[in-house]
């Protein structure tokens, strides 16, 4: 009932024991506190915040106009409705390194149970457009060490996304990658996540060059191929997310019942695709609430 029996430092104290196994963790992006619910129900090991989610949820374009103000808020409301770990995407920190310190601490306080802090130049862009520019390596590095040093809590994941590798083609932008993945490390991140990587092979040389968890970004119509868990598993990948899948496909099912509505006047014909109302009520433990209250549940709901 209410929100999350686990406490935020033991939510992180086990993502670090499970990613510290060795095991890939699935993390499905949720779009509002109610689906990180629904994932946590189906089994998966962990929540991802996507920035471009929360911009689109704003009617925004995913290149930075939300603020650390709305980002917190947001992810602590879905954070704090799971008790799975939540790993929130931070943009590029949202300003110089002061102001990464600052984000850290926010989302320390938010309940999540990590972020990653990119390397792009701000104002950033989507991941899989063409164009992106990152900044010099100088600059890149105080972002992580900015991160690192100002976290209270030694088990909050900070990780370092490097976009580098779009800036240059075939292999040189992957060699870019691996170098700058490694000096990341240096600079104190938790785990690496090499944006767009292009192949299985690309993601194997990432994982080879350091020896922090690494992430795979399975998001749809980008830079890289859709692989499977244990394709990714099969070279060494840690952690993977489908950041923006979740909402995609309720916006293409809100599309099609808007389009029914226009042509047929009613959603009769739609009524298998939607989650039923006792299925809604279970999934929000509605009939837990009359611990509280006998007045707010006292009745039934036929399936």
């Amino acid at each position: 009932m209410l929100y999350a029996q686990t406490t935020p430092a033991e939510k992180r104290r086990r993502f670090r024991e499970r990613l510290a196994s060795g095991e890939l963790l699935r993390f499905p992006g949720a779009f509002n506190p109610l689906s990180a619910r629904l994932i946590e129900r189906k089994g998966f090991d962990g929540v991802y915040i996507s920035g471009a989610v929360l911009s689109a949820d704003l009617g925004l374009p995913d290149i930075g106009l939300t603020t650390l103000t709305e980002v917190a808020g947001r992810a602590q409301q879905i954070a704090r409705m799971t008790e799975l770990p939540a790993l929130v995407d931070a943009d590029t920190g949202f300003g110089e390194p002061m102001n990464v310190a600052r984000t850290i601490q926010t989302l320390e306080d938010a309940g999540l149970a990590g972020a990653h802090i990119e390397d792009q130049v701000n104002p950033k862009r989507c991941g899989h457009l063409d164009g992106k520019t990152v900044v010099d390596e100088a600059t890149a590095l105080k972002r992580i060490r900015a991160a690192v040093d100002a976290r209270r809590d030694p088990d909050f994941l900070v990780m370092a996304r490097t976009d580098i590798r779009a800036t240059a083609p075939g292999a040189a932008g992957l060699a870019a990658a691996v170098d700058r993945a490694r000096a990341l490390v240096e600079a104190g991140a938790d785990a690496i996540f090499p944006e767009a990587m292009r192949t299985l092979a690309e993601f194997e040389a990432v994982r080879s060059a350091v020896d922090v968890p690494i992430l795979a970004n399975m998001t749809e119509f980008g830079k890289s191929e859709l692989f499977s868990v244990r394709q990714l598993a099969d070279v060494g990948v840690n952690l993977v997310i489908w950041p923006v899948s979740m909402l995609r496909i309720a916006m293409g099912a809100t599309d099609r019942a808007l389009d029914a509505l226009i042509s047929e006047g009613h959603l009769t014909g739609k009524l298998d695709e939607m989650q039923h109302r006792a299925e809604l009520y279970e999934l929000v433990d509605y009939e837990a609430y009359t611990r509280f209250d006998t007045s707010v549940f006292n009745f039934e709901v036929e399936r």
